[in-house]
């Protein structure tokens, strides 16, 4: 079984955006050795997290925003006590998750036709890591 680690750098510019990082994960994926098994996407920040979905209609990534933000405002009718201010993006972090698995057949991953790997930034702008694991034959 091989196992490859890899990572990249993501820049964000605002406080909350969707980064598609698709075509990051599957250079990594056309390079490696793995032909058979599973991506592990991962992000290591408390503040940010990474999903699959839509990556056809850019109205998909602003009403996930939107639905968050409705869900988990920075600011409410709760008293957060984080002493940041940055309790809502722990919060969206811990929802949407930190990992996502994809699985790889013939040195391609497999996402549907509408699908995309997505950065989450909820406490931007910063320069994140993302880190990618290859598992299989």
């Amino acid at each position: 079984m091989v196992v490859k680690l890899e990572e990249f750098t993501v820049n964000t510019l605002e406080r909350e955006l969707l980064v598609d990082i698709t075509q990051e994960v599957r250079q990594i994926v056309s390079k490696g050795s793995v032909h058979e098994g599973v991506c592990r996407v991962f992000v290591p920040h408390t503040t940010a997290a990474v999903t699959v979905n839509e990556n056809a209609d850019p109205d998909v990534k602003t009403d996930l925003i939107a639905i968050l933000r409705e869900i988990v405002p920075q600011s409410g009718k709760i008293q957060l006590k984080h002493s940041e201010g940055n309790s809502d993006a722990h919060l969206k972090s811990s929802i949407v998750g930190s990992c996502q698995e994809i699985l790889i057949h013939d040195k391609t991953l497999l996402l549907g036709t509408w699908q995309g790997i997505y950065f989450c930034e909820f406490d931007g702008p910063r320069t994140r890591q993302v880190y990618v694991q290859l598992h299989g034959e």
